[in-house]
């Protein structure tokens, strides 16, 4: 009878792995928005179905968003600690700055010809009237008023409408942290208890993140559900070919621009769009790079074969610095569809004004919410008007999520690339992760006996 039993045939690894179940959640979740949006008669009172969706998948970001504020401070204050133990650590970083700046250039040249052919603002039906200035405006101050911290845990709040909304600053909680590191590292032994203290503080915030992650599809099924049964088709309208332009830019990027970088630097193609999938679905769904931070580096050190020590230095970095699909594709087909729509005429130096703040200005948003900020200083910049971001808000949502599943990719395929250019990348953990990322699943009880151990 045993022997019946071990001799079963078993479904391959891919068939079973963590990217499998979150494909399968994204299948489901179109079904369930099909169902929902067939259900709903009235677009002001959605039916139950849409609003348990929509219910279900803003619980998983939140859970993912609530604990990255102790995953950076944790993580970065360990990564400080840990970078003695590297010997070009400060080449590391500027390595790290450079590889964003390369993405981006490319990312923004990509996006300029994509609007410059596509021509997305040329006759646009869309109603001049749905044009108004934001809420909120980039500068290119924000940058250091972001770096000052207002508080110890870089906490901020905002009321709307009776409600309190608590945010805290990505930014400036690095700068808290990699203060503290430094300043620990420097204090010498009377330190130690706490740096033991933050590394094991940190293997308990991965573990109950992981235990969150692991909840991926089906967090991806009803986030995806939502957003099918919210958005359908309607919400395109008159900005089909400007959505239509984004996608292509933001897939050229992601299927040209990213495999010439793996290319160069001698990374196999299929072989990091396989182990980092299940992030970049992660970020298409959740339209969240903060919140998908958490899988970017467990992802990037265990498929990907990134140090830790480095891993928690670049990612919490490039989840609020660097986004190619935000700050480099958006502004540049956003920017050039709002002049071809009042009929404004670019002019050469126009257009490397948008790769320069496209390049350098991502940092003048960060730590600040969403891609129309960077749009507004894109905008400002070249001197077009502001209410021109009102033209594109009904289709933010749909935009938003190819732009966020580039950014995570990016941010991952940079610090891939560093390690990789570094000699640090461990190939044994890119060799173990050749035959799917199901094994990242089964790591928790190995490092509980070595905990205990």
């Amino acid at each position: 009878m045993t022997q019946k039993v071990s001799s079963r045939s078993k479904l391959p690894s891919w068939a079973t792995g963590f990217g499998a179940q979150v494909i399968a959640g994204l299948i489901i979740g179109l079904i369930l928005g099909l169902i929902a949006s067939g259900m709903d008669t009235d677009p002001d009172n959605p039916g139950w179905l849409t609003n348990l969706l929509s219910g279900v998948g803003g619980a998983y970001v939140q859970l993912l968003k609530v604990m990255v504020p102790p995953l950076i401070f944790a993580a970065v204050v360990t990564s400080v600690a840990n970078l003695r133990k590297v010997a070009n650590a400060a080449s590391l970083a500027v390595s790290t700055l450079m590889w964003f700046a390369i993405t981006a250039f490319f990312s923004v040249i990509v996006g300029i010809v994509v609007a410059l052919v596509m021509k997305p603002g040329a006759g646009a039906s869309v109603d001049a009237s749905a044009a108004k200035d934001p809420s909120s405006v980039g500068s290119w101050t924000a940058f250091f008023e972001q770096l000052l911290p207002q508080n110890f845990i870089g906490l901020t709040a905002s009321a709307s409408d009776g409600e309190v909304t608590l945010n805290f600053g990505a930014l400036q909680l690095l700068v808290i942290s990699l203060a503290i590191g430094i300043a620990a590292v420097q204090t010498g032994k009377a330190a130690d208890p706490f740096l033991h203290f933050t590394e094991s503080f940190l293997k308990v915030i991965q573990k109950v993140l992981w235990w969150i992650i692991r909840l991926a599809p089906i967090g991806t099924a009803a986030l995806i559900g939502k957003a099918v049964a919210t958005y359908g088709w309607d919400a395109l309208g008159s900005l089909g070919k400007f959505v239509l332009a984004m996608y292509v830019g933001l897939a050229i990027v992601f299927a040209v621009v990213y495999p010439a970088v793996l290319k160069f630097n001698n990374i196999p193609v299929k072989g990091f769009y396989k182990r980092i999938w299940p992030v970049t679905s992660l970020g298409f769904v959740t339209r969240s790079s903060m919140g998908v931070m958490p899988a970017t580096q467990r992802f990037s050190e265990r498929a990907l074969g990134v140090p830790t020590e480095y891993a928690s230095f670049a990612v919490p970095l490039g989840a609020t610095t660097k986004m190619d699909g935000c700050a480099s594709v958006y502004p540049a087909v956003a920017a050039i569809f709002v002049a071809q729509f009042y009929g404004v005429d670019l002019d050469f130096t126009q257009y490397l004004l948008i790769i320069f703040v496209s390049v350098i200005g991502s940092a003048a948003t960060a730590g600040t919410t969403g891609a129309t900020v960077m749009l507004t200083l894109t905008l400002s910049t070249l001197g077009l008007p502001l209410a021109g971001v009102g033209l594109l808000l009904a289709v933010e949502p749909i935009i938003d999520m190819g732009r966020t599943a580039l950014n995570v990719t990016g941010q991952a395929l940079c610090a891939t690339v560093v390690a990789k250019r570094a000699g640090i990348q461990n190939q044994e953990v890119w060799d173990e992760a050749e035959n799917g990322v199901k094994h990242i699943m089964e790591e928790d009880s190995d490092e509980e006996v070595s905990v205990k151990a």
